[in-house]
């Protein structure tokens, strides 16, 4: 990858490089010039979710789109995949999302889809980063007559409630049902409660109440303990917690369980297979899934296939694979049969449909997969260089590794959006698990940290 994109976009502190005016103004202008051609005036759609900072971010985004006679359509707040969805139904040229995902409120990020609602590819990115790179996009403007213009697209939302619908089978309701929905302060607080509720559902929202600061601050799908509480104290059926930009979201069942995104991925999984909607009877996940849904999917007679971390190998191998389902244990699922990215509503959906299907709490379709202890330890890290270079680093795995055998397993990696080396360890129980984790971070820290 080149300087500016990492794994899912380009991403950083508001208002310092590469979060600046400035550096959007140039992402603005850059992507403009990417879907440039003779006779036909591009359209670029921008969205953004509810941090602050997405003000100063659009507006210099929307400049920069204009100045290279390109228009923009504004969609305002919008979850992402609802920015992907309007590219692609408005047939603009791309889309740009602000938001930094689950991060907290001083983060922000820039997004691109392509004109199909996909996720821009890397060669794509890095023509942009090149052009912004070379200093040279002031030659490429027009005259003054043929600046480009900014429309504000009133009823975006409502297109994309109708959308999020029409993926909950026609033949199901959801009256009766009671859903409780933690909107992260975030992009889902009007879409995701208005969706539930026009589907039926008795709904309850929680952090619906965005200030520009309070997005994901103790809730969201990172933090999902008062969802869980007000599931059980409201006797609700089912809780769901959206992340800030609403593309993955975290299940909580009937008794205040939390479901991890592999679990909603192997229940998925086999109510798909049981419609015969599972194509190619393979499922797609990354490295980061839980071991528990490689042996549930086994169990299912599921294929699996494993990509890197990051939402977008997921989707690439789907794609070049025909596969309909995968998705990443953070709660990022993607149905491709119904949304070309990771969608946190669908999802909900799909597994409120799992449980009207089979008429089974989800406490119970939550049982197709057993979870291993797992622990993550985020170790800082000022370099990042290559791990398999590093002898007492690869020492310490193979130990850890010979004392698991098939009982668990060992992934030490860099994160592609922080100076962050992510160590993970799952094994048979939580003091073994906790105990080797450690034990390789410590390792991690002494030789990078």
């Amino acid at each position: 990858m080149g300087r500016l994109f990492g794994t899912d976009g380009v991403r950083g502190v508001a208002n310092e490089y590469p979060m600046t005016p400035e550096m959007a103004l140039d992402i603005g202008r850059a992507t403009a010039h990417l879907f440039k051609r003779k006779g036909h005036i591009p359209r670029i759609i921008v969205g953004k979710d509810t941090r602050v900072s997405g003000y100063m971010l659009e507006d210099a985004l929307v400049s920069g789109i204009c100045s290279m006679g390109v228009n923009a359509l504004l969609v305002g707040v919008l979850p992402t995949p609802g920015i992907a969805f309007a590219t692609s139904s408005m047939r603009a040229d791309a889309g740009i999302a602000i938001s930094a995902s689950h991060n907290p409120f001083q983060d922000n990020g820039i997004k691109i889809f392509s004109g199909e609602g996909f996720k821009l590819p890397d060669e794509k990115e890095l023509q942009i980063e090149e052009l912004i790179f070379s200093n040279n996009m002031h030659r490429l403007h027009p005259s003054p007559r043929e600046l480009g213009k900014a429309y504000r697209v009133e009823d975006a939302r409502g297109r994309y409630i109708v959308f999020l619908k029409n993926t909950f089978p026609g033949e199901y309701t959801l009256e009766g049902t009671k859903v409780v929905l933690d909107c992260a302060h975030g992009a889902t607080y009007r879409v995701a409660p208005e969706t539930f509720f026009e589907l039926g559902a008795d709904v309850t929202s929680l952090f619906d109440q965005p200030n520009g600061e309070n997005i994901n601050a103790n809730c969201g799908s990172q933090h999902p303990k008062t969802l869980a509480k007000e599931v059980v104290k409201g006797k609700a059926d089912v809780g769901f917690a959206f992340d800030g930009d609403g593309d993955r979201v975290i299940a909580v069942d009937e008794k205040g369980s939390v479901l991890t995104g592999d679990q909603m991925i192997a229940l998925c999984a086999k109510n798909m297979k049981k419609q015969g909607k599972l194509a190619n009877n393979v499922v797609v996940s990354t490295v980061m899934s839980n071991i528990g849904l490689s042996m549930a999917l086994r169990e299912l007679g599921i294929q699996q296939r494993i990509t890197a971390v990051g939402d977008r190998y997921v989707l690439e191998e789907m794609r070049s694979t025909g596969v309909l389902l995968g998705g990443e244990d953070s709660g990022h699922v993607i149905f491709l049969e119904h949304h070309t990215t990771g969608d946190g509503i669908i999802t909900a959906l799909q597994v409120l449909a799992a449980m009207k299907k089979e008429q089974k709490p989800l406490s119970e379709l939550a049982q197709v997969m057993k979870v291993f202890p797992q622990k993550l330890i985020n170790v800082e890290v000022k370099i990042k260089p290559e791990l398999s270079t590093i002898p007492e680093i690869g020492a310490a795995v193979r130990d850890v590794e010979e004392q698991l055998g098939d009982k668990g397993r060992v992934l030490v990696r860099y994160s592609g959006t922080q100076p962050m080396c992510r160590v993970m360890v799952e094994g048979p129980t939580k003091e073994i698990t906790d105990a080797h984790c450690k034990g390789i971070a410590d390792v991690v820290k002494k030789a990078i940290g």
